[in-house]
C-alpha cells in the first residue's frame, strides 16, 4: 500500500492522525495503528514513533529536482520537420543520415537552424528520436499474393537461399512483382516490378500494364539503361512471369546469372520483400488500378521515386549474426543511402561517380518529396471504384476534371500534418442466419417461450436447470450459452419492442398523474 500513496499523502495523513493518536486511550491507539499501518505501509514500530513524535515541519515535502530538459520544443519542431521531409524514416536510419540531410535542406533554404539547435539535433541518439516522435507514428496494412508458380525450367535454374548471398560488388539484384489488384485478384490490373541490389540497396520500380513474359523482359531491358552499375545477377521467385524460356534465354544472352528462390520461402528474397512493403505499398497502397492512364500515372510516379529513395532514404545492412542456443544476436552497420554505399564500394569508373555526385548536388529533397506527393494525388484518382461510380470517375479523370473525382477515403490530404497511410477497406460483414448443427432446444422451445411470457423475469439459467430436471441426461452444461443467446433474442424481439415500451411509458405516466391529482378533482371527474 505504501507504493500506492505519494509522499505528500502520507505526510498529510500522519499530521492528522497524530493529533487523534495523542488524545486516544490505550485501546483506541491500537485501533488507530491497525488502520494507519496498512494504509501507509510503515513498520508498526516506525508508525508508533512517528505518531508520538511527528515532524515539526507540517509543510508539504519538496519535489525532487530532476535533470533539466536538454531538447526543448524548438529542437523537437526541427526534428519533426526533418523527419517529415525524409518521408518518416525510422530513427536508426535517420540519425546517421541527419548531418547530410540537414545540410541538403539548408542548402535549398528549407531549414534555418541556430548553432545550438543544430548541435542538439545532430547529437541525438535513436532512442531520443523515437521518444520525441512517439506521437507521430501510425501502422500500415497488408496486401494479398498473386504469385502463380512457373512449372517449366525449374530444374534448369539454380536455387539460391537467403544464406547464399555473399556478393560485395553491386549488380546482383532480387526481383519480385507486386499486384495492384485491391481485394479481387481476377481480371486485368497493374503490377510493379521491384528490383533491389543486394550490396547497395539500390531499388528500381517499374510499372507493368500486364504480367507476361514479354513485359517483364522488356522492363528488365529498360531498367538496365538507368542502373548506375551493370546487371550481373538476377534472383526471382518461382512465378511463371520469371520462370520461362524467354527470361532464361535473355539472361544467357546477356551473361546474367539467373537464380531462383525456394518455393514458399519468402525469406530467400528478404531484400526485395522488404522493399515491397516499405517502398511500393507505402507509396501506392492497396487499391485496385486498371487501364493505360493509371499505368502512365504510376510510371511517372516511379520516375521521381527512384531519385528520392536511392539518394535520400538510408537503410541498414546486417553486418554479423551470432547464435547462442536459442538466442540470435544481430549487428547492423551504419545507415547509409544506396548512393552512399555505391560510392563507398566503388563504381566502374571515376567519370560515372562524378556524374552521380553532380546529379546529387542538384537534387532538392523537400521539392522532390512534394513532387512525389503531387504525383501520388494524381495517381490515386485512378483507384478502382464501385461499378456505379467507375464510369463517372474514369471519364472525369480523362477529361482533367479532377474536382469531380472523389478522393479515396483512406488517403490523407498532403496539406495536413497527418501521415499518408494506406489500408484496405474491410468487407461488410454478413449476419450469420444459417445453422450448421441441429437445434438442441427445438422440441422444448415452446415450453420455454410460454414460461417467459408468464414470468419474463426468469433467467436463462433457471430455465435451463428446470429443463435438466425434467429431461435428465438430455442437456449438457455446455448448452447453457446457446439457451442464453436464444432468450436474449426473444426478449429483444418481444419484451423490448416499441409497442411494449410505449405501453409501459403510458402506464407510468397515468400512475404519476393519478398520484399528483387532488382528491377534489378526482371525485369531480
Amino acid at each position: 500500500m505504501r507504493q500506492m500513496m505519494s509522499a505528500t499523502s502520507r505526510h498529510e495523513l500522519l499530521v492528522r492522525t497524530a493529533i487523534r493518536y495523542r488524545k486516544a486511550t490505550w485501546m483506541e491507539k491500537g485501533r488507530i495503528l491497525n488502520e494507519f499501518v496498512p494504509t501507509t505501509g510503515y513498520n508498526r514500530k516506525r508508525a508508533i514513533s512517528l505518531l508520538n513524535h511527528p515532524p515539526a515541519d507540517v509543510s508539504l515535502p519538496r519535489k525532487r529536482q530532476g535533470k533539466p530538459r536538454c531538447y526543448d520544443a524548438t529542437v523537437q519542431a526541427a526534428l519533426v520537420t526533418v523527419w517529415e521531409a525524409s518521408n518518416r524514416l525510422c530513427s536508426k536510419r535517420l540519425v546517421p543520415f541527419l548531418p547530410e540531410f540537414v545540410a541538403a535542406m539548408e542548402r535549398f533554404g528549407h531549414l534555418t537552424l541556430t548553432e545550438e539547435v543544430r548541435q542538439h539535433l545532430l547529437c541525438m541518439s535513436p532512442a531520443t528520436v523515437d521518444r520525441l516522435l512517439a506521437t507521430q507514428r501510425h501502422p500500415n496494412g497488408r496486401g494479398i499474393s498473386t504469385t502463380r508458380p512457373g512449372q517449366l525450367l525449374k530444374h534448369q535454374i539454380q536455387v539460391r537461399t537467403f544464406a547464399d548471398w555473399n556478393e560485395v560488388a553491386p549488380g546482383f539484384l532480387e526481383a519480385d512483382l507486386v499486384a495492384h489488384c485491391g481485394d479481387n485478384a481476377s481480371g486485368s490490373f497493374l503490377y510493379t516490378l521491384t528490383l533491389t541490389d543486394i550490396a547497395t540497396g539500390w531499388t528500381e520500380c517499374i510499372a507493368l500494364l500486364h504480367r507476361s513474359e514479354a513485359d517483364v523482359t522488356g522492363a528488365l531491358s529498360e531498367v538496365r539503361k538507368t542502373l548506375p552499375f551493370p546487371l550481373l545477377g538476377l534472383d526471382t521467385d518461382n512465378g511463371g512471369e520469371f520462370i520461362n524460356y524467354e527470361m532464361l534465354r535473355y539472361c544467357e544472352r546477356e551473361k546474367i546469372t539467373f537464380t531462383r528462390a525456394r518455393t514458399y520461402k519468402k525469406n530467400d528474397q528478404a531484400h526485395v520483400e522488404q522493399k515491397n512493403g516499405s517502398v511500393v505499398r507505402r507509396l501506392v497502397g492497396y487499391d485496385r488500378y486498371e487501364g493505360v492512364e493509371a499505368w502512365r500515372a504510376l510510371s511517372a510516379l516511379y520516375r521521381a521515386l527512384r531519385l528520392y529513395i536511392n539518394f535520400f532514404q538510408p537503410s541498414l545492412k546486417l553486418a554479423s549474426k551470432k547464435r547462442d542456443g536459442a538466442r540470435v544476436t544481430k549487428h547492423y552497420d551504419t545507415a547509409l543511402t544506396p548512393y552512399q554505399r555505391l560510392l563507398t564500394i566503388g563504381t566502374p569508373s571515376e567519370e560515372h561517380a562524378q556524374r552521380l555526385r553532380c546529379g546529387y548536388e542538384r537534387l532538392d529533397p523537400v521539392a522532390l518529396l512534394e513532387e512525389l506527393q503531387a504525383l501520388q494525388d494524381r495517381f490515386w484518382q485512378y483507384a478502382w471504384k464501385e461499378p456505379t461510380q467507375q464510369s463517372t470517375c474514369a471519364k472525369a479523370a480523362q477529361e482533367g476534371k479532377t474536382d469531380l473525382v472523389p478522393e479515396p477515403t483512406d488517403k490523407v490530404d498532403a496539406a495536413t500534418s497527418e501521415p499518408r497511410r494506406y489500408r484496405r477497406t474491410k468487407k461488410a460483414s454478413v449476419p450469420h442466419t444459417w445453422r450448421t448443427r441441429e437445434d438442441p432446444f427445438e422440441e422444448v422451445w415452446g415450453q420455454v417461450r410460454v414460461r417467459l411470457e408468464i414470468d419474463p423475469a426468469q433467467t436463462a439459467k433457471q430455465l435451463f436447470e428446470r429443463l435438466q430436471e425434467q429431461r435428465p441426461g438430455e442437456f449438457t452444461s455446455g448448452q447453457l450459452r446457446t439457451l442464453q443467446r436464444r432468450v436474449r433474442e426473444w426478449r429483444r424481439e418481444h419484451l423490448y419492442s416499441e409497442e411494449v415500451l410505449r405501453d409501459a411509458f403510458y402506464a407510468n405516466v397515468v400512475v404519476e398523474v393519478a398520484a399528483e391529482t387532488p382528491p377534489s378533482i378526482a371525485s369531480a371527474g
